[in-house]
This record gives structure tokens, C-alpha cells and sequence, in this order.
């Protein structure tokens, strides 16, 4: 593998470590002036000067070269909340919505998650898989280089594997890597209808061990909501995920307070997502428990909610908050995390520093990758984001438009103006 030398920058922008950022150090951000980054095996290998550069490595005449051409790199974007393995579309929902319904009646009509149900249960491997190959490259030409996957549209053991399997098969075909995450827990399905209790159990005494033994699914979710899955309901899978090796996340308080913030750092979730509704209870729970906060403001957005996720309070609290895109077909239909920092600066206070920290080093901290990336540091992952804008300000400040000139992933540059130029 060659070097790779990202030069002619404006600027480099980056949290530091390994650990999320909260409170004051979530806005701190390095920020190096016309620098470089020099990719080595993978690896990040240098950041800093070109005068530096030169003096520890030499003029690097065999490198391949990234010409920045002014523009600022920022670490490869992680988008720690999808639900990417989905069939159909619910754009006559949103027509519906448009006119005045809720997602709440909606759901309650039959539709909502129990249309994609149907239509994903209706669907083959194969076809899961050429549906999430152009969103994938819609995130890449976004700037997202990781990002966690969900299942939760099959709701039956066989659905459930044959979305996880998709997720694994798709991950092979394009440069993004996938963290698959089941969500067996999403909806109870018209079949269980009448004896819910018997769904929770299939979940979490038959579901979760097949799929934990297959080595499917890195993480364990739920929705617990009213209406959906209680918290005492949601600790019973969440319990049975941690017991067979899956690490527990969540989806808490999006509607309602169900005590799911409380769930989540009562049990060391490694993320708890939505919260637009949290209690003052439930961020003084998160707070100190070493729960990310990961918000979902594309949501509020789509939703034409009033309501949005408490981001400044979180941050207050000493909560690390990530944001993520909650990519699906019903309440958040985008694969771009630019859109989603934007919506994060204008509608939940963030500044762009704290913006950036919560799409790169909290977001990959919340998939317990921040020893590997989140952050451009000698020694981790070599994954970067080259943005056709003079410096981290433009992320927010020009809005409306997608930022991302070129994609590095792994020390190869595998995207670039709007062209895919590696497939794996």
C-alpha cells in the first residue's frame, strides 16, 4: 500500500483521543493551519505542517498525493444510528402527515414501522442488499465512513437474520464499514398482537441467542416508548443481549419520558438515542454514567416536531452527545450528516466545534470504536474528510449544499467530486 499524502490544505480540524468529549472539552477542536496528513499502512502517520512533514519524513517522492486544493479535513464522519436494511417507501405517509396527521395515528392505522414490516419481510437478501447500495453511496459522497446498521423490519427470527445478513453482504460490495445492531425489539408484530409478553420473550430467549451465536450483530436495541416496548419490557432484551455478547443501545424517551435515559445508564448502554423528550431525571441519570447522549435531529425535522432533543442541557450536564442521521424510510429519510450538523446548529444549539466532535470521535466512541477513529492523530484508522471549504465554520455556515470534495478511507481515497473510485 502506498503512502498517501493529503497536501495544499487550509486547515485540519479534529478532537483529540480516545475517550467521548462532554461538557466545555466537546468544543475543543485542533485545528492546524495549511497542514498535511500523511496516510502510512492504513494509518494515520502525521499531522501537522508541511515544514514538519518535511523534516521527519522526508520529500516523499514515491507517495501517492491528495491535492486539498484549499479545502479543510476533518476525520471521516460515523453515523452511529441507521436503520439502512429496508424495502418500500412511505412517501404517501409523509403526504398524510403533510395534511395533518401524526406519526402517531398514522402508526396506529396499520402504517408506520409496520409498513416497512411488510414490505421488507417481502423482500430477498439480494433485494435488501441493491436497496441500501445507493444510500451507502449517498453517505459516502456525504462524508460518512462508518456507520452502525439496524435491523427491526423483519420482527421474526428469519426476517431479522435475513436483514443482518444483507447488512453483512453489503458491507463487502462498498468502502463504508457497517456495525450491525439488532433491533428484533422495533415494533410488536400483528401476530403478537394479542399476547405481546410472548414477543418480548421470543425476542429475548430466542431471537437474541440465534442471532448473538451466528455472529450477526455486534449491539442489542429497543424502542422503548409508550405504546412500543415499556422499560421493564426493553431491560428484559437488553439484558439478554449483554448476557450473550451484544452490547446494549437505545431508542429513549423520542415521544414521551418512558424512563429509557434511566434504563440506559442503569445498564451501561453504550448510547442512548433520540431523548427529545428526556426528563430533567433522565439527564441527571445519563450524567456520569458514560451513556452517550446520540441525537437524532433530522427526526424533529421530518416530523415537524416543536420539539427538540435538550443538546445544550446534555452538554451542561457533562453528558457526551453524538449525532447521528436515524436514516430510515418513515421519520428521517436522509443518508447526509452535513444536513444533520446544520440542524444541530441551528435548532439544538450546538456550536460547529461541538457539532464535529459529536459526528467523529462521540459518534465512533459510541460504537466503542474511539481507539480507532474519530479523531486525525498519528496511530489511528486513516479515515478523512477533505471539504471544499476554506475551514470548519463552512460545515454550518454554507449551508444547504453538500461540503465533501473527497473521501479517504483507510489511507484510500475512495471518493472524490462525485465520483466512486474504489468499490471496496
Amino acid at each position: 500500500m502506498r503512502d498517501l499524502l493529503i497536501e495544499n490544505l487550509a486547515e485540519i480540524a479534529t478532537p483529540l483521543g480516545c475517550a467521548p468529549r462532554r461538557g466545555r472539552e466537546q468544543g475543543e477542536i485542533r485545528r492546524v493551519r495549511a497542514g498535511e496528513l500523511l496516510c502510512r499502512g492504513g494509518r494515520i502517520a502525521f499531522v501537522g505542517s508541511r515544514a514538519e512533514r518535511l523534516r521527519d519524513f522526508g520529500p516523499l517522492p514515491e507517495a501517492e498525493r491528495l491535492d486539498g486544493r484549499g479545502g479543510t479535513a476533518v476525520p471521516g464522519f460515523v453515523d452511529a444510528h441507521t436503520h439502512l436494511p429496508w424495502a418500500g417507501a412511505r412517501e404517501m405517509e409523509f403526504a398524510q402527515r403533510l395534511a395533518g396527521r401524526s406519526y402517531e395515528e398514522i402508526a396506529a392505522a396499520g402504517g408506520g414501522i409496520l409498513s416497512t414490516v411488510r414490505a421488507t419481510r417481502g423482500a430477498s437478501r439480494e433485494q435488501l442488499v441493491a436497496a441500501m447500495l445507493p444510500r451507502l453511496e449517498r453517505m459516502l459522497a456525504c462524508g460518512t465512513t462508518t456507520a452502525e446498521a439496524k435491523s427491526g423490519y423483519g420482527l421474526a427470527l428469519a426476517d431479522e437474520t435475513k436483514q443482518l445478513e444483507a447488512i453483512r453482504d453489503v458491507a463487502r460490495l462498498q468502502p463504508i464499514e457497517l456495525l450491525p445492531t439488532l433491533l428484533a425489539a422495533h415494533e410488536v408484530p400483528p401476530e403478537h398482537r394479542a399476547a405481546r409478553e410472548r414477543y418480548v420473550a421470543l425476542v429475548a430467549e430466542e431471537i437474541v441467542p440465534a442471532v448473538a451465536e451466528r455472529g450477526l450483530a455486534r449491539f442489542c436495541d429497543v424502542f422503548c416508548e409508550r405504546g412500543v416496548f415499556s422499560a421493564a419490557e426493553s431491560r428484559r432484551v437488553l439484558e439478554s443481549g449483554q448476557a450473550h455478547g451484544l452490547l446494549a443501545r437505545l431508542h429513549a424517551d423520542e415521544f414521551v419520558d418512558s424512563g429509557g435515559a434511566e434504563l440506559a445508564a442503569d445498564l451501561h448502554a453504550l448510547s442512548a438515542d433520540h431523548l427529545m423528550a428526556v426528563s430533567e431525571r433522565g439527564v441527571e441519570a445519563l450524567a456520569g454514567s458514560g451513556v452517550t447522549a446520540l441525537l437524532l435531529p433530522g427526526t424533529s425535522f421530518f416530523l415537524r416536531k416543536k420539539s427538540w432533543a435538550p443538546a445544550r442541557r446534555l452538554i451542561e450536564a457533562g453528558v457526551p452527545v453524538a449525532l447521528a442521521t436515524d436514516c430510515n424510510p418513515g421519520s428521517s429519510n436522509t443518508e447526509s450528516l452535513p444536513n444533520v450538523i446544520q440542524l444541530a446548529v441551528f435548532e439544538l444549539g450546538l456550536t460547529v466545534e461541538e457539532a464535529l466532535t459529536a459526528v467523529t470521535l462521540n459518534a465512533a466512541a459510541s460504537l466503542a470504536l474511539g481507539d480507532e477513529l474519530g479523531s486525525l492523530e498519528p496511530g489511528k484508522r486513516a479515515d478523512v474528510v477533505v471539504l471544499d471549504e476554506p475551514n470548519l465554520f463552512h460545515l454550518a455556515y454554507h449551508f444547504g449544499v453538500n461540503p465533501v470534495r473527497s473521501v479517504v478511507k483507510g489511507g484510500h481515497e475512495v471518493y472524490r467530486a462525485g465520483n466512486l473510485l474504489l468499490s471496496h
